[in-house]
C-alpha cells in the first residue's frame, strides 16, 4: 500500500528528503514521474494508463504536503520501514487504505521508477 500524509500536517517538509522516489510534494506544487527518478517516456501508472514522464501533473493537495501514490513503494528497497512516517513529528504519514499492494508490486513499482 502507498502512505498518504493526512489533513493533520503541519507543512513542516521534514518528510519530503527523505523519499528515496520524491513521490513528495509541497501542497500545490505540479508532480512530475521524471521528477527524481530515472524514468522518461512514458510511464504506465497503477491504473494502466500511459503519462509523459515529464508532464506536469495536477497536485494531489493545494494545502499541505501529499504523497503520489504512483511513486511512493513505502521505501521498499531502500530502507525497513517508510521514511516520511519515521521522521514525522505529528505521525500524519500513514497508510493510504485506498491503495493496497504487495511487496512484490512495491518492489516492481520501484524497479520501474529507477531504471
Amino acid at each position: 500500500m502507498a502512505i498518504i500524509i493526512t489533513d493533520e500536517c503541519i507543512n513542516c517538509g521534514a518528510c519530503e528528503p527523505e523519499c528515496p522516489n520524491n513521490a513528495i510534494y509541497e501542497g500545490g506544487e505540479e508532480w512530475r514521474f521524471s521528477d527524481g527518478t530515472g524514468v522518461n517516456g512514458d510511464y504506465k501508472t497503477m491504473s494502466g494508463d500511459a503519462i509523459g514522464a515529464d508532464a506536469e501533473n495536477e497536485p494531489v493537495s493545494l494545502d499541505y504536503y501529499y504523497i503520489v501514490p504512483d511513486k511512493c513503494t513505502e521505501c521498499v528497497g531502500f530502507h525497513d520501514e517508510p521514511q516520511c512516517a519515521a521522521v514525522c513529528p505529528v505521525d500524519c504519514c500513514v497508510d493510504d487504505p485506498d491503495v493496497r499492494e504487495t511487496e512484490e508490486q512495491l518492489r516492481a513499482k520501484k524497479d520501474a521508477l529507477h531504471i
